[in-house]
């Protein structure tokens, strides 16, 4: 048995298509079908059944494919481990991030980053929380920037900062002239809403749940922004951070007198799981610039 041949496996197990699983790995169909049967016989049974041109993986199959996929990660862990060791000013940082902190805290965050380390590079991927915390313990990103909301063990969160919500409204609506504004009195207007399982969105419910209103949700969107704009063009009111880099020529931003309307951002990890030289390097950073700033 070699890392090649796991590789097929887990490939032929992935896809359970002998063709485009050839395809994929670049090799004939015959050569997988070899090394798979080299495989079954070195473990003592099939791990696919097969019927005519159909294969599908088995309970045997089942088994060992989850001791694949943990071998590979591994295996490509060591490999990762070992080339930023060689390259410790170099290497890839995979960040995720609330869509609301696109606009400029982004950009800002990591061309100041790089002022120190030109050579470091960055992946980038924008979403709402419970998609971030999957990609997060799957390892497809290394760090994210999200709110505490459905963070658990192993993943650890650390507070940055807190910001103000305000309650954002068009500039010609009866509340323009209002200082500011209790929560109870949106109670009967249209709301336009982050989409289910956006932070916010999780943050905003919590705030009307803490005065018992519902409110009359007319539209929901997947961008901060593009809940701005619905807003700015009359179609409702919303509660939103201060968001940079927005055009707010048209919408109006007024405190909540109550209740407190704040949302935490941190940056979150997976507790025990290997760090590169490239992300240690990015930790120091945040925490040392939002630790300056509080």
């Amino acid at each position: 048995m070699d890392l090649q041949q796991l590789e097929y496996f887990r490939t032929l197990a992935q896809t359970q298509h002998v063709t485009r699983s050839a395809e994929v790995l670049s090799i004939s169909q015959s050569a997988l079908s070899r090394s798979i049967a080299r495989l079954e016989d070195e473990m003592g049974v099939p791990l696919f059944d097969r019927q005519g041109r159909t294969i599908r993986l088995n309970q045997f199959g089942q088994i060992f494919l989850e001791r694949v996929e943990n071998m590979m990660k591994e295996f490509n862990e060591g490999k990762k481990e070992i080339q930023d060791l060689l390259e410790p000013e170099s290497g890839t940082i995979s960040l995720g991030f609330l869509h609301t902190l696109s606009t400029n805290l982004i950009p800002d965050l990591i061309s100041s980053f790089r002022i120190d380390y030109p050579k470091i590079k960055f992946k980038l991927g924008q979403g709402p929380s419970h998609i971030l915390l999957d990609q997060l313990q799957s390892g497809e990103i290394d760090l994210c920037l999200i709110a505490p909301n459905d963070v658990k063990h192993p993943v650890r969160w650390e507070e940055l900062w807190s910001e103000e919500l305000f309650v954002i409204v068009p500039k010609n609506h009866k509340f323009a002239n209002y200082q500011s504004i209790k929560l109870e009195q949106l109670a009967n207007e249209p709301f336009i809403h982050l989409k289910k399982g956006f932070s916010l969105r999780i943050t905003v419910e919590q705030l009307f749940q803490e005065v018992e209103i519902t409110p009359d949700i007319t539209f929901e969107g997947e961008e901060a922004d593009t809940v701005a704009a619905l807003v700015a063009a009359g179609l409702g009111i919303s509660i939103l951070p201060d968001l940079k880099g927005i055009d707010k020529s048209k919408l109006l931003q007024i405190p909540l007198s109550w209740p407190l309307s704040q949302r935490r951002i941190g940056l979150a990890w997976v507790e025990g799981r290997y760090i590169s030289p490239a992300n240690d390097k990015f930790k120091s950073f945040v925490f040392e610039k939002y630790n300056q700033t509080k």
